[in-house]
């Protein structure tokens, strides 16, 4: 069964589609074999929260929106995980925000740079970072640390989905805002992140576009004070609370 084939109204719709777009994702070159097992351990954290964004979810998209709206240079890191499951709405993100998009992987080759960074190019997006990797992060050894000197390094505000937790302690050390979307509360990037989004990112993505469009004509004042207003510890315990309920029950 193809992607297009699952019936809208399958009780398993939404899980279904992001095994065929990661499973896909394998066979384009995107996303590594290691991506399937970050899918299936985010699915699970999904499914404990029962498969809905929760309010403190939604308040951190807003957040992350006017984060990204106050932002001098905000750049969307893009995984391949990321790029298999929402590049459209990650380019309607970048537009949306002025944003640029930038390729970063742990498991990097130049073959799938360029491959996601075509597969965005296909998806709406019109420029895409990350294949000169001409910068490095301090003390980030691996290939992740490698960045385009006017993307990521320069960048003052960072959305980094799904990525590992070495990485978003970096990106914080550098005194980046960093928002992150993880379904895992416990996690190292949600911990350290000033925005943890903690939802699926099927529908964290296109949440924060949603604000953003809906604040995009704030003053900067305005802007501030939801910033100021998001509480990020508050954010982590609910998703915990949440996880740890076993009320799988959805709103």
């Amino acid at each position: 069964m193809s992607e297009a084939e699952i019936p809208d109204d399958h009780p398993r719709h939404d899980s279904l589609v992001t095994r065929h777009r990661i499973e896909d994702g394998v066979d384009d070159g995107i996303t590594s074999r290691q991506g399937l097992i970050a899918q299936g351990r985010g699915e699970a954290f999904d499914y404990l929260l029962g498969e809905r964004t929760l309010p403190s979810a939604d308040a951190a998209a807003r957040a992350a929106a006017a984060h990204l709206l106050l932002a001098e240079h905000p750049v969307v890191s893009v995984n391949g995980n990321a790029a298999a499951l929402v590049p459209s709405e990650l380019a309607v993100l970048a537009d949306t925000v002025g944003a640029d998009l930038e390729v970063n992987l742990f498991n990097r080759t130049e073959e799938r740079v360029t491959a996601i960074a075509n597969h965005l190019r296909e998806h709406g997006a019109t420029e895409v970072k990350g294949l000169r990797a001409d910068a490095r992060i301090p003390n980030l050894d691996h290939k992740r640390g490698r960045v385009d000197a006017d993307g990521i390094a320069d960048a003052d505000v960072v959305l980094v989905p799904l990525e590992d937790g070495d990485r978003a302690s970096a990106l914080a050390a550098l005194g980046k805002v960093e928002i992150v979307i993880d379904l895992n509360p416990l996690s190292r990037s949600a911990q350290v992140a000033d925005v943890p989004v903690v939802d699926n990112i099927l529908r964290a993505v296109p949440a924060i576009t949603a604000h953003a469009r809906e604040i995009a004509d704030a003053d900067h004042e305005t802007l501030r004070r939801i910033v100021e207003a998001f509480d990020p510890e508050n954010a982590i315990a609910d998703a915990e609370r949440a996880v740890r309920s076993g009320d799988l029950e959805s709103d």
